[in-house]
């Protein structure tokens, strides 16, 4: 559709979903169009933007109004609801990309609430170095970030925040309540740094993910996304590796070697591999290194692709006796000792394990080692997980002691406890299965060479435990998203 300069900044009602999303993609496509054009005339000429054409951008704003004032209807769903009557808004950067979420979305609400639509082109900038794909673009000529910065729009921090997520918005009368958790420069923020962190494309990020802090995880992934992009009635379609690199169907083993070798993965902080399917399902691997800061760090820019869910499937020290290096830790509680989340999250506030992840893991597990009853219990333990932000912290043994056990954690890592409360807190369903390499309590620590035949197996039943789960979930998607994760004052977007 065509967008006329005299219309851009008039907002319009729409009456369908589907419109309404195709006015939001004309919208930002035209205003993308704008600053770049506008950005190649000031590399080529130094002639700097008019006020009249700065105006043009901006994103486009989507406003949902609710005015009924009847008992609203009854939905056992946990997202796509309405907390009262009121003007819900949000702006929109990538509506394309994003287009499947809005419409979900959208029906939802125009179907159960009889709710209006209206969209507009909104107060807020679109920063300059998000208008290019690369970014390398914005390298050529003289021109400095401080002179580009005069005359076009830059990313402002005291513009990108999580305030709706952590609560602490303030509604104001007269003005709109938040739509969404995210609004677009926030959005635009996460995708630049996703970039950087894995080393691909944000489009190629799938809604289910895997979490791990261990490179043999990677090893055993490929291999099995080679494996399955060999069938013939496999329903995914590509590997991309970092780098950006693509393994497609139908290549020589030859082929698919010599792409492997070549992905410059070691230049990336958290390398991520993407199995993509057909139907977008497909499933994201992030090996994330160690700590709570990397585990937020991913997290809260992962978030804003609004994935399913996302499953740590990583080691940890088990911390009973009975446990066998190999076993496996189906976590149902965390003791958090990492203290990153402390201010949004603080340790008292609970962490909920979610029924729907819970059983798909343990029936994963069931269904790859082949065992049941008994002796599944005895190779997968289910209890709370201590997560640390000290690696060192069998140095403060005399310290923790007391916590360990009041808590009656059987395990402990680096990770866990941050990435399901970055789940609780950005509304993503979360799970956490490790695998026991050491026991530092009794003896058995990590020493070059000391893994054995039945920890190189686990890793891969491992890996294809946190597969299997997510083969189980993505039939129950409307289920996993549980109401557990909502708050009282939630907007209607998942």
């Amino acid at each position: 559709m065509n967008v006329s300069a005299d219309r851009i900044s008039n907002f319009q009602t729409v009456s369908t979903p589907e419109e309404a999303v195709e006015r939001l993609i004309a919208l930002y496509d035209a205003a993308i169009e704008a600053q770049r054009h506008s950005l190649e005339t000031f590399f080529a000429t130094g002639v700097a933007p008019t006020p009249s054409e700065r105006a043009r951008f901006r994103y486009p704003e989507l406003r949902v109004l609710h005015r009924s004032t009847a008992v609203p209807p009854v939905k056992q769903r946990a997202f796509a609801k309405f907390q009262g009557p009121g003007v819900y808004a949000t702006t929109v950067t990538q509506p394309a990309f994003f287009k499947g979420y809005l419409l979900e979305q959208l029906n939802y609400l125009t179907r159960d609430y009889d709710a209006a639509l209206e969209v507009g082109v909104s107060d807020q900038e679109i920063p300059y170095p998000y208008v290019f794909e690369r970014g390398d673009e914005l390298g050529r000529g003289a021109h400095s970030a401080a002179e580009l910065a005069q005359h076009f729009p830059t990313p402002l921090l005291a513009k990108v925040g999580d305030e709706i997520a952590d609560g602490t918005w303030i509604f104001r009368d007269g003005e709109p309540r938040p739509l969404s958790l995210f609004d677009a420069a926030r959005v635009d923020y996460s995708l630049r740094r996703l970039v950087h962190y894995t080393g691909t494309d944000w489009r190629s990020i799938q809604p289910w993910i895997l979490l791990t802090n261990y490179h043999r995880y990677v090893d055993q992934f490929i291999r099995w996304a080679v494996g399955v992009l060999g069938k013939d009635d496999s329903p995914f379609q590509r590997l991309v590796l970092p780098g950006g690199i693509a393994i497609e169907r139908g290549l020589d083993e030859a082929a698919v070697a010599e792409l492997i070798g070549s992905s410059p993965w070691h230049r990336f902080q958290m390398p991520a591999y993407h199995l993509v399917r057909k139907d977008g399902q497909g499933v994201t691997l992030v090996n994330i290194g160690v700590g709570p800061s990397n585990a937020k760090n991913i997290t809260d820019h992962l978030a804003v692709t609004r994935p399913h869910c996302w499953l740590m499937v990583g080691h940890c020290g088990g911390l009973r006796q009975s446990q066998t290096i190999g076993d496996y830790v189906l976590a149902h509680g965390y003791l958090r000792r990492d203290r990153i989340l402390d201010d949004m999250v603080p340790p008292e506030i609970p962490i909920p394990a979610l029924a729907e992840v819970q059983v798909a893991m343990q029936e994963a597990a069931a269904q790859v080692t082949g065992e049941r009853g008994e002796a599944l219990k005895r190779r997968l333990r289910t209890g709370t997980v201590v997560t640390y932000d000290d690696r060192n912290w069998e140095l403060r043994w005399s310290q923790e002691r007391r916590q360990i056990n009041l808590s009656r954690a059987i395990a402990v890592d680096m990770e866990s406890g941050t990435i399901a409360a970055q789940g609780y807190r950005l509304r993503v369903p979360y799970g956490t299965l490790l695998c026991v390499s050491d026991k530092p309590l009794h003896g058995e620590i990590k020493l070059p060479g000391a893994a054995n035949a039945f920890y190189e197996r686990a890793v891969s039943e491992h890996l294809m435990i946190g597969i299997g789960a997510i083969d189980i979930m993505r039939d129950q998607r409307s289920s996993l998203h549980s109401r557990k994760l909502r708050s009282f004052d939630e907007p209607p977007f998942r």
